[in-house]
């Protein structure tokens, strides 16, 4: 059985006073987001099962004709449709199946969207100063990034955020997902107090915690 990540109420206090400690330093505000998976997958993932189903099925009928084997159209047609409600019923009962049957690019593609979709709904893009960032992680596809906001992008090279994902990504890859969070937390203030240092009355515009979804 795959281990699911899993916080308990004290990583989340633990993860808000990180980004609290690191947005004292720094105009810009920090957000994070936890996904278990980006998309259901289940729509493609049956697709592609069917696909193998029948592809599998006219393999076999082949095979059987060219050996000189009589064997009945319905009864391949029943095995091909038995086989096809097993894959089928395997996927709906066990989710993390799903993803062996969908292209990794597409993977990709869903868990990145889903970024660009909490970034919004957050309103990660709707500070004073375009200074937001997001922290993002989605579990089904090991997928971990940084959106940074224009006002931040304009200052501050990818390959900065790149170092935070890869620290974010091996905590969690060593089952510390919390820890993951809070150095990514760390890392990124300090990137922002360096271009965007703190100054008195400075109001926190977003949640200083971890959203899972």
């Amino acid at each position: 059985m795959v281990k699911r990540l899993t916080f308990s109420p004290a990583d989340h206090a633990r993860i808000s006073e990180a980004i609290r400690q690191a947005e004292a330093e720094t105009t810009g505000e920090i957000f994070a987001v936890f996904a278990r998976s980006s998309d259901t997958y289940l729509g493609q993932a049956t697709a592609t099962a069917l696909a193998f189903s029948l592809a599998a099925g006219l393999v076999t009928s082949t095979i059987l004709f060219a050996a000189g084997i009589p064997v009945p159209a319905l009864a391949l047609e029943l095995a091909q449709a038995l086989g096809a409600l097993a894959l089928v019923g395997l996927l709906i009962a066990v989710p993390a199946s799903r993803l062996l049957l969908v292209p990794r690019g597409v993977q990709l593609r869903h868990a990145r969207r889903l970024a660009r979709a909490q970034f919004l709904s957050h309103n990660v893009h709707a500070t004073e100063a375009r200074t937001g960032i997001l922290l993002f992680v989605s579990e089904a596809e090991h997928h971990a990034e940084v959106i940074a906001d224009s006002g931040i992008a304009a200052k501050v090279p990818q390959e900065a955020w790149d170092a935070v994902v890869d620290r974010l990504t091996e905590a969690a890859g060593a089952d510390r997902l919390a820890d993951g969070f809070v150095l990514a937390a760390e890392d990124a203030g300090r990137l922002l107090a360096r271009h965007f240092p703190g100054r008195p009355g400075d109001r926190n515009e977003l949640p200083d915690r971890i959203v899972e979804i």
